[in-house]
């Protein structure tokens, strides 16, 4: 019913940008809220950022990475800033109840990968 798809992964040296987009259709978008979630080979899924109408970040990217979105197109951002090796994962864009748990989220992008090269 809701469905999610991510772009703009790729590969950075340490200390660059990038700039994940997930796009989204189906029911009322503005009705969910919205996170963005990273998962590294062999590590459990964690929580990054997430927003309904504020915005909230795990703390090891608070103040580096910024979550918004574009309700009217429904579409969601997450922009990392000052980038580290330690954020190499595949980014997951996910819609549900607002939160900073998995199990808060009822949908799921299939995610970008995402390498910080040091």
């Amino acid at each position: 019913q809701v469905q999610l798809v991510e772009s703009g992964g790729g590969l950075v040296q340490a200390g660059g940008s990038l700039r994940l987009s997930c796009a989204a259709s189906g029911r009322t978008f503005s009705s969910y809220a919205m996170a963005w979630f990273r998962q590294a080979p062999g590590k459990e899924r964690e929580f990054v950022a997430g927003i309904l109408w504020s915005t909230y970040y795990a703390d090891s990217v608070k103040d580096r990475f910024t979550i918004s979105r574009n309700t009217a197109k429904n579409t969601v951002f997450l922009q990392m800033n000052s980038l580290k090796p330690e954020d190499t994962a595949v980014y997951i864009c996910a819609a549900g109840r607002y939160g900073d748990k998995v199990n808060l989220y009822d949908y799921w992008g299939q995610g970008t990968q995402v390498t910080v090269s040091s």
